[in-house]
């Protein structure tokens, strides 16, 4: 596959229309000079040898020039090889609430918004680790296998919102169970999960969930997103309200998260609107052991952009020898007619 180094070379391709453009008007000012001195056909017949083709003919070429020399600027590159890399770390799981009642805006622009923005300054950290991520509201999926590839897991971290889950719901035990099975590494020291949530359980037997992948090694972290007081939750323009037609406030449930955090190991953190909780999560997670984990990564790249240049030179020299005016042969051939 065809990578380019550097792109942004490639702004320079607008150049192109511009000689085609800066051509034209020559054309139009020549005329315009011509037709000071007398009749254009008049001079136009008093100079057989202008050509007018030729000379788009050789801003054409000027531009093939340019344009693969432009290329060649933003350095493609071709993978060469396939290699065993290897790196240290742990592997993370993250668990991301995308219910209705994340919506709420205790934090600005909400919760779901400030959360994603939390994860993605934590994946701006991590060096080595493995990321991976879950979505969960009345079910929950994987959005991203566990990967080292931290660019991606941005990438989908921005797709993300309420409609990631068609069921609505808070099933924070299936969260849970859904993460644990996504570790590729069976380590008892070097898995962590990090739920992100307001804790409005609607599915129960969370603990004996968070006890059962305890035992497996896997810790769980909380980070609790909401107030006590609560916030209500707007859908589509409009407060969420329930079937008797009253506004529905969401509040944070602090106690289930401190619950699921001891049981499993791990720790309890609110989420602020300055300090979101992740950066004391992230260094109990650097005191566990870290674990040796090996991928496939391209590791060379093959330069191509000296075949572009050569590409271009060979334009510009096409260019230099074809001439502005008309081929001689056919000016004789029609004055001896």
């Amino acid at each position: 596959m065809l990578y380019l180094a550097q792109p942004a070379y490639l702004f320079l391709l607008l150049v192109i229309p511009l000689l085609f453009v800066a051509y034209a008007l020559v054309l139009r000012i020549r005329r315009k000079r011509i037709a000071k001195f007398g009749d254009p056909a008049l001079v136009s017949a008093l100079m057989p040898d202008a050509s007018t083709a030729k000379g788009w003919l050789k801003v054409t070429i000027l531009a093939l020039a340019w344009l693969f020399f432009v290329i060649g600027l933003a350095r493609p590159q071709m993978g060469a090889r396939l290699k065993e890399h290897e790196s240290k770390g742990v592997e993370i799981m993250v668990a991301l609430d995308v219910s209705n009642s994340m919506l709420a805006e205790d934090y600005s622009p909400n919760r779901l918004e400030r959360s994603k923005l939390a994860i993605s300054r934590l994946a701006d950290k991590l060096s080595g680790d493995r990321i991976g991520l879950v979505v969960f509201a009345g079910q929950a999926y994987v959005q991203l296998p566990i990967t080292t590839d931290y660019v991606s897991a941005k990438l989908f971290l921005n797709t993300i919102n309420t409609a990631s889950v068609p069921v609505q719901g808070t099933a924070l035990a299936e969260a849970i169970t859904t993460c644990a099975r996504s570790f590729s590494s069976q380590s008892q020291k070097s898995r962590a999960i990090i739920l992100i949530t307001d804790g409005e359980d609607h599915e129960g037997e969370v603990l004996e969930v968070a006890r059962s992948v305890a035992e497996e090694g896997i810790r769980i972290y909380c980070i609790g997103v909401g107030s006590a007081e609560g916030k209500p939750i707007p859908v589509g323009g409009e407060l969420l309200k329930d079937r008797d037609g009253n506004i529905v406030v969401s509040r944070l449930d602090e106690q289930i998260l401190r619950d699921i955090a001891a049981t499993a190991g791990g720790e309890y953190v609110r989420a602020g609107n300055s300090e979101f909780g992740l950066n004391p999560i992230i260094d109990n997670i650097r005191s566990m052991d870290e674990e040796k984990f090996s991928s496939m990564v391209f590791e060379d790249y093959d330069e191509q952009y000296m075949y572009f240049f050569a590409i271009a030179l060979f334009f510009l020299i096409l260019e230099a020898v074809i001439p502005q005016v008309r081929n001689r042969r056919q000016l004789f051939k029609k004055e001896g007619k």
